[in-house]
C-alpha cells in the first residue's frame, strides 16, 4: 500500500464530506482529470455524448471512472468527474457475475441502496421491485444508449422485454436527477443508464450455450465484423434464445432476441450510428401465493396444472414482442460538438389471467352475480387484455466552447401512442363473457373492462454552462423547462367503464447547480443542488369527470442536496456520498360521494450516507465492500415509506488473474415494510443473498477456435427462501400475496471464440 493510499485508508467518511469545502491540495486542470479518465464497458461509442471520452466534459450525463487496474475488477465504482453519486457496474463483472438470462435490473441489484426482487429467477419475468434509496420503478429514468424508455402511463419498466445481458456493455445508477442536460420524464429518482455492446477491431464469432437449474437453457452468439473498409466501419450482433421452466411453479419462459449495431464514420470528426434490437418472450406469469399457500405448497407456489382451476398456467400467460431502433451522429468541429439521436420503439403485449387466481373467487363466469342462475357454474372466468404503444423522438445536444468554460444546450422531443383494452373472458368455453340472451355478465354494464387510446407528448429544452473557476474547479448551472401533454379517448375509460375524450399539459421548470473540484489527479469531489420531477401519471383521468381535480395537481418534485467524493488508484477506487432529498407535491387519491379526486399534499424526506469501494490486495486478490444507511418518512403522518430499506451492504471477494476469474459476493438488505400503512402492515426483516461464480479461459487447441471459456454461477448458496416482497392482495379480499427469494440454482456456460 503507498503512503498516500494508506493515508486515504486511515480518514473517516465524515472526513472526506469535511474535505469537500476545502482547496488545500495540489492543484490538477479539469482538462487533465477528464483526460485521465476513460469509460467504461469497452471501447468508446462515438455517436453518443454517454459514451465519449474525447467528450467528457461536453454532454452532461457521463459516466467516467478512471482507467486503472482496479477499475477493470471492482462490482461498483464511482465516478472521478460525477456531478452527483453514481454507481457504475462494468462488463466484466455483467460477464462474469449475472446470469445469462439476466437483465439491467440483475446487474443493478448490487449497487448502495439498491433492492431488487427477481421472483422466478434472474430476468425469468419481470423484476417484481427495483428501490433506490425508496424510489420505485416508475420515478426515475431508465435509459438504454442515452434514450429515455418506457411506459407512458406510469414510467415504468418491462425489464425483460429490450436488452439481454449479453448486449449490454454497462449500467450506471445515477443516484439523483442529475444537470439541467440529464432528460426523461422521470429524472425525480435519478437514472439507470444501460449502454449496449461497440464493435471489436477484428473479425469474430463467439457462440455461447448455457444450462441451469429449472430445466434453464441459452444459446447464442455475438458476431463481430471488424472493419470492414478503409473508412473503418464495422457492426456487432448478438442473436440469442433461451428457454426455462422457471422457480416458481408452472412459470415457464421462452425469449428470443436479436441485437444490432453500425459504426460508420465519416471523415475524421463524425461518426454515425445504427443501433436495433427485436425481442420476443412467451411466459406464463405468478401473482404471488398467500402466506397460507406458501406454508401449505412450498416457496415456489405460482400456478398449477388444473383446466378447472383460475390458477392454471395456461390461462395466465403473456405473449410480448418489442423492437427499438435509432440513428445517432455525433460530431466534433472547431470548439463545436454535435450529438443527434433519432429514435423509436414499441411494445406490444397479450396478456391473459384467471380472474382470481388465488381461489378466493369461486368459478361461474356466466352467473347473474346474485348466486343463482348461473348457466356454467363450473366455467372457469378469466380476463383478456391487450397493451400496445409505440413512441418516436429525438434528443439533440450541440455544446461550444465559450469564454472559461462550455456552454451546452439541446432539445428532447417524445411521442408515445398507446392502445389499451380488457374484457372478462370464459376460459373453459374460449369465449367472451356474455350470456345465452347476449347480456353482459354478473349485472355490469359491458364484459369490456376498458377500451382506451391515449398519447403523451414531452418536449424539453435545455441550457447549461460550465465555468471552469480554476484548474482545478468547475461549476456547472443550468435550467430545463419540461412541458408535457396527455391526451386520453375511451370508450370505456379505465376505473369508471364510462366514455371520456380529454387533453390536459403540464409545465415544470427545472434549475440545477452542481460544483466540483479535483483535490489531486486521482482524488475529486462535488456537491449537488438540484431540482427532479414526476410527470403525473395517467390514472389522474380514471375519474368520472377530471376538470375537477386535474387543476390542483402539479407534478411531484424533489430538491436534491448531495455531496460526495471519488478517490481512485491503481489498487484502490473508494466513493462516498451523503444526501438529503425533500419530495413534495405527493399525489394522493380520496372518494367522496362516489367520486374519486386527486390532489397534491405532502410528501417524503429521504436522507442518507453511501459508501463503495475496491482495493486490490495482490496476486490477484481483491475486496469489494458497500453499505448504505437510508432513511425515508412521509411527511403526512411520519410513516416508514414502503420499499425502502433502511440499510443495504455487499461484501465480495474476487480473484482474478490471468485466465482465472473467481468471486464469492454477499448482499444484505435491511427490513423494510410492504406498504406505508400504519395500522396494516408487516416488516420483511432483513436478509441476505450469497452467490458464487468462477470461469476459466483457455486454448483448446482446436482449429478455428482461439479460445475456450467455460463459467459457473452458483446462486442463493445457502438456499434462503425467505418472502422478500409484497406481490399485491387478491381480488376478493384483499388478501396479500407475496414473493420469496428463488431456492439456490446453478448455471454453466460455455463460450468460444472463434477465428
Amino acid at each position: 500500500m503507498t503512503p498516500s493510499t494508506h493515508a486515504l485508508y486511515r480518514r473517516s467518511p465524515v472526513y472526506l464530506a469535511l474535505c469537500l469545502a476545502l482547496a488545500i491540495s495540489a492543484p490538477i486542470s479539469a482538462q487533465d482529470a477528464v483526460a485521465s479518465a476513460n469509460t467504461t464497458g469497452g471501447a468508446s461509442d462515438n455517436t453518443t455524448g454517454t459514451n465519449s471520452t474525447k467528450n467528457a466534459k461536453t454532454l452532461a450525463g457521463m459516466q467516467v471512472t478512471a482507467n486503472t487496474a482496479v477499475s477493470a475488477i471492482a462490482p461498483t465504482q464511482g465516478s472521478t468527474i460525477a456531478t452527483e453519486p453514481q454507481s457504475t457496474i462494468g462488463g466484466k463483472y455483467i460477464q462474469e457475475n449475472i446470469a445469462p438470462t439476466g437483465d439491467y435490473t440483475d446487474a443493478v441489484a448490487i449497487s448502495p441502496s439498491v433492492y431488487t426482487v427477481t421472483p422466478n429467477g434472474s430476468g425469468l419475468m419481470e423484476t417484481a421491485v427495483v428501490s433506490i434509496r425508496g424510489f420505485q420503478d416508475g420515478q426515475y429514468n431508465v435509459t438504454f444508449d442515452g434514450i429515455p424508455w418506457g411506459d407512458s402511463n406510469d414510467f415504468t419498466h418491462h425489464s425483460t422485454s429490450y436488452f439481454t445481458n449479453q448486449e449490454t456493455s454497462s449500467v450506471t445508477v445515477d443516484r439523483g436527477p442529475g444537470t439541467a442536460g440529464t432528460l426523461g420524464d422521470a429524472t425525480f429518482g435519478g437514472t439507470i443508464s444501460v449502454d449496449s455492446i461497440n464493435p471489436r477491431s477484428q473479425f469474430g464469432i463467439s457462440p455461447y450455450i448455457s444450462f441451469g437449474s429449472w430445466a434453464t437453457a441459452v444459446e447464442g452468439a455475438r458476431i463481430d465484423t471488424g472493419s470492414l473498409n478503409s473508412s473503418g466501419t464495422s457492426a456487432v450482433m448478438n442473436v440469442q434464445n433461451s428457454t426455462s421452466d422457471g422457480y416458481l411453479s408452472y412459470a415457464g419462459q421462452r425469449r428470443q432476441s436479436v441485437f444490432a449495431k453500425v459504426v460508420q464514420p465519416l471523415g475524421d470528426n463524425t461518426t454515425l450510428t445504427f443501433g436495433g434490437l427485436w425481442n420476443k418472450i412467451n411466459q406464463y406469469i405468478p401473482f404471488g401465493a398467500t402466506k397460507a399457500q406458501i406454508a401449505e405448497y412450498g416457496p415456489n407456489y405460482a400456478l398449477n396444472n388444473d383446466p378447472a382451476s383460475q390458477t392454471y398456467y395456461r390461462y395466465n400467460q403473456d405473449q410480448i414482442s418489442t423492437y427499438m431502433g435509432y440513428i445517432g451522429l455525433h460530431s466534433e468541429f472547431d470548439g463545436w460538438t454535435i450529438d443527434n439521436k433519432g429514435y423509436t420503439y414499441a411494445y406490444n403485449h397479450y396478456g391473459y389471467n384467471g380472474l382470481d387466481p388465488n381461489g378466493e373467487t369461486p368459478n361461474g363466469t356466466f352467473c347473474n352475480g346474485k348466486g343463482d342462475d348461473c348457466l356454467y357454474p363450473d366455467n372457469v372466468p378469466g380476463q383478456h387484455m391487450r397493451n400496445w404503444y409505440r413512441s418516436f423522438g429525438d434528443i439533440l445536444r450541440v455544446s461550444k466552447e465559450l469564454g472559461p468554460g462550455e456552454f451546452r444546450t439541446g432539445l428532447w422531443f417524445d411521442n408515445q401512442d398507446n392502445l389499451r383494452w380488457q374484457y372478462e373472458f370464459d376460459d373453459t368455453l374460449d369465449v367472451p363473457a356474455i350470456n345465452t340472451t347476449g347480456q353482459p355478465t354478473k349485472g355490469s354494464d359491458s364484459p369490456v373492462d376498458r377500451f382506451m387510446t391515449d398519447s403523451l407528448r414531452t418536449l424539453q429544452p435545455f441550457i447549461e454552462y460550465q465555468w471552469n473557476i480554476t484548474d482545478n474547479t468547475y461549476l456547472i448551472g443550468g435550467v430545463k423547462y419540461e412541458n408535457f401533454e396527455r391526451n386520453i379517448d375511451s370508450l370505456y375509460n379505465q376505473k369508471t367503464g364510462l366514455p371520456l375524450n380529454y387533453s390536459k399539459d403540464w409545465n415544470a421548470t427545472l434549475p440545477s447547480a452542481s460544483f466540483h473540484y479535483a483535490f489531486t489527479s486521482n482524488w475529486t469531489a462535488y456537491a449537488q443542488w438540484a431540482k427532479g420531477f414526476l410527470a403525473p401519471n395517467l390514472n389522474l383521468f380514471y375519474v368520472q369527470d377530471p376538470k375537477v381535480t386535474d387543476s390542483l395537481v402539479q407534478p411531484e418534485k424533489t430538491t436534491n442536496i448531495q455531496l460526495g467524493t471519488t478517490w481512485s488508484s491503481d489498487r484502490l477506487t473508494l466513493s462516498g456520498d451523503v444526501y438529503k432529498i425533500d419530495f413534495n407535491n405527493f399525489v394522493q387519491t380520496e372518494s367522496i360521494g362516489g367520486t374519486q379526486y386527486f390532489y397534491n399534499v405532502g410528501g417524503v424526506h429521504y436522507k442518507g450516507v453511501e459508501l463503495e469501494g475496491t482495493y486490490m490486495i495482490g496476486g490477484g486478490f481483491s475486496v469489494y465492500a458497500n453499505g448504505s444507511l437510508n432513511r425515508a418518512v412521509q411527511t403526512a403522518d411520519n410513516m416508514w415509506n414502503a420499499n425502502t430499506p433502511h440499510k443495504t451492504a455487499a461484501l465480495g471477494f474476487i480473484y482474478n488473474d490471468g485466465p482465472v476469474y473467481a468471486s464469492l459476493v454477499d448482499k444484505f438488505v435491511g427490513k423494510t415494510y410492504y406498504t406505508a400503512n400504519a395500522t396494516d402492515d408487516t416488516p420483511i426483516g432483513g436478509y441476505a443473498i450469497t452467490n458464487f461464480a468462477a470461469s476459466y479461459k483457455f486454448d483448446p487447441h482446436i482449429s478455428e477456435v482461439k479460445d475456450l471459456k467455460i463459467g459457473v454461477q452458483l446462486n442463493n448458496l445457502f438456499n434462503n427462501t425467505h418472502i422478500n416482497a409484497l406481490a399485491g392482495t387478491t381480488v376478493a379480499d384483499s388478501t396479500p400475496l407475496f414473493f420469496t427469494i428463488p431456492a439456490r440454482n446453478f448455471n454453466f456456460t460455455i463460450t468460444a471464440d472463434l477465428f
